[in-house]
């Protein structure tokens, strides 16, 4: 980690902020409008404090570490991009029939030899010395709402019952007390599979937490592999060279020169609640009892740095991290689906609820297909909404050029509707990681579609005031063959009846989505996170002849909806202001309100 850091400041990718600043909300937030910058750097925060326990910290505290892309090569030691030529090159070996190709494979078998991790006998760097208790780590609380202080950059350690499969995952964890942790594992996830065969068993489960160390472990940590695919492969395919690994006393293996290194046993029988957390969702999950982790030990270097992260509204260091993931699991994916040539997932998408799939469509309901194919593909499965354009369409990531193709083609006859499982995160679901899915089929030209009557915004919103009561509209796209409509209402109302009263307009819209208050039609990018985070396809599309009416307001009962919905991650004005005031943040309000960093403009 001294050496990345190193690095990060050679690149000028680092500022090193030496005043006093606090766990609690501060480091937090600084390191959150950092990340909505184009040109966002690392932070490292050397005298972290907690004012309110009146303590300070021996280690310093490093956010942002994936701070751009030139940071993720870093990383890697190499180009994303050539780690996924390389990749696809290897997946697509053929029998050779020259010498020189003889010899070129056998380089890559040779090259192989460093992906599986090796064992040391004797203990890591992290021996230096023992720490007491968690309370003398920097743990930070991150969001006002947060029930305390998680640890949220964490490379957690498991093993299956039999010893036979090792994982790596990147999980939250609640801090309890001095000795005790939540362990937030989905129950899709591999190490929550693990907890159950111990469970089953009636045995404590072994966990060991690493935290700093080589960042590309993390990065490792959060890659979506096959069930049962131990994720330090990946770091000896990536770096060259074999991931080595120092035993823990609770029998786990964890890498040599971590940082700190928590070890502890998990009671199947033991539960608490767990949250709310204000999550990547942008959204606070609710209180869940998950497993309690009962700590035995603690270690760290003399001079170890606490890694962290911020999750929230997009952008933020998460984002550069699915980038690296996306490139390099795109020559896998392909091998399940080979027709599909590119994907992406939008930012403000956060990962599962949007993907963008490019495919060489070759016969009627190729997309259909391909469809299935991703929702049954590990986990890209958790994805609520696809849309699936042919090889002629525009760069998936060239937005301005894309859309309008993509709305100039939108047939609802090619709109598919399905459900299965959704992430645990996923607050808008009618059941508990089971929800609706859209799978949008654009890879040819709709036939027929009607292009609407455009009446001007303050028209049509005079238009619709005589049917319903609302607060604002917004048209985009109205020179696409399917505009769309944006509806602020004034107050929560039945969509289906709103539905009803609208069709009496239909000359002059085709897709029309109704908000909530708390959206600001200005600004698209966080109307389209809102959106995709707060409908069920199942529940919220209304559809009739070429019309649809997409429901994105706050669910309650009235809509079936028996979960208490979340409250959206906003930063505390007080604690920016303050920030300010003492010179650690500058004041740009255009920044702030563009990613509605507090609920009101600042």
């Amino acid at each position: 980690m001294r050496e990345f850091i190193k690095l990060l400041e050679k690149h000028n990718l680092l500022q090193i902020i030496d005043k006093e600043v606090d766990t609690e909300l501060e480091i937090a937030h600084l390191a959150y409008v950092e990340a909505k910058k184009k040109e966002g750097k690392a932070l490292l925060f050397t005298k972290p404090v907690n004012k309110k326990e009146n303590k300070s910290y021996d280690f310093p505290v490093l956010m942002n570490t994936f701070c751009n892309e030139k940071a993720l090569n870093l990383a890697f030691g190499t180009d994303y991009e050539s780690l996924a030529n390389e990749l696809s090159s290897l997946l697509k070996m053929h029998i050779p029939s020259t010498l020189f190709a003889k010899l070129s494979l056998l380089k890559k078998f040779v090259s192989l030899k460093s992906l599986p991790p090796k064992r040391l006998k004797k203990e890591g760097d992290f021996t230096y010395q023992n720490i007491a208790s968690l309370q003398d780590l920097p743990i930070l609380k991150t969001w006002q709402d947060d029930a305390g202080k998680f640890i949220t950059m964490a490379q957690v350690y498991t093993q299956s019952l039999d010893k036979k499969q090792n994982n790596l995952g990147m999980y939250r964890l609640q801090v309890l007390d001095d000795k005790r942790l939540l362990m937030h594992w989905q129950i899709h996830k591999d190490a929550s599979h693990f907890y159950h065969e111990y469970k089953k068993a009636n045995k404590k489960m072994p966990v060991s937490i690493a935290i700093g160390g080589d960042p590309l472990y993390i990065w490792c940590a959060q890659a979506p592999l096959p069930k049962g695919i131990f994720e330090l492969l990946l770091y000896g395919f990536i770096k060259k060279q074999n991931a080595l690994l120092s035993p823990c006393e609770n029998s786990l293996f964890v890498p040599y020169n971590s940082d700190i290194v928590i070890e502890g046993f998990v009671d199947p029988n033991e539960l608490e609640l767990e949250g709310p957390f204000g999550d990547h969702t942008g959204f606070y999950t609710p209180k869940e009892a998950f497993p309690v982790l009962r700590v035995s030990s603690i270690k760290a270097k003399k001079d170890a740095i606490y890694q962290a992260t911020v999750v929230g509204k997009p952008p933020l260091e998460d984002k550069i991290m699915a980038l690296g993931t996306e490139r390099l699991f795109l020559p896998l994916l392909q091998t399940s689906v080979p027709d599909l040539l590119d994907y992406n997932m939008p930012e403000n998408g956060v990962f599962h609820n949007l993907i963008l799939a490019k495919i060489n469509s070759s016969y009627p309901a190729h997309a259909q297909q391909i469809m299935h194919a991703f929702w049954g593909v590990g986990q890209l499965s958790f994805v609520k909404h696809a849309i699936f354009v042919n090889k002629d369409a525009p760069e998936l990531k060239d937005y301005d050029k894309l859309i309008p193709y993509m709305l100039n083609r939108f047939d609802l006859s090619k709109l598919l509707i399905s459900e299965g499982i959704c992430d645990q995160l996923d607050h808008a679901s009618f059941g508990l990681c089971h929800g609706g899915k859209a799978g949008l089929d654009l890879s040819s030209e709709g036939k027929n579609i009607r292009v609407p009557k455009l009446l001007d915004d303050e028209s049509l919103k005079k238009a619709f005031e005589k049917l319903f009561s609302l607060k604002d509209l917004r048209q985009f796209y109205t020179e696409s063959k399917n505009p769309i409509t944006c509806i602020v209402l004034d107050k929560k109302q039945d969509a289906k009846e709103l539905f009803t009263k609208a069709l009496s307009l239909k000359e002059h819209f085709k897709i029309l989505i109704l908000l909530g208050e708390e959206n600001r039609l200005k600004n698209p990018y966080m109307l389209v996170w809102r959106v995709l985070n707060n409908i069920d396809a199942k529940r919220d599309f209304y559809i009739k002849e070429d019309l649809i009416l997409i429901n994105a307001q706050i669910k309650d009962k009235s809509d079936g909806y028996e979960k208490e919905w979340p409250k959206q991650t906003d930063c505390s004005k007080e604690v920016l202001k303050e920030l300010i005031n003492r010179g650690l943040l500058k004041e740009d309000k255009e920044l702030f309100n563009s990613f509605e960093l507090c609920y009101d403009d600042f």
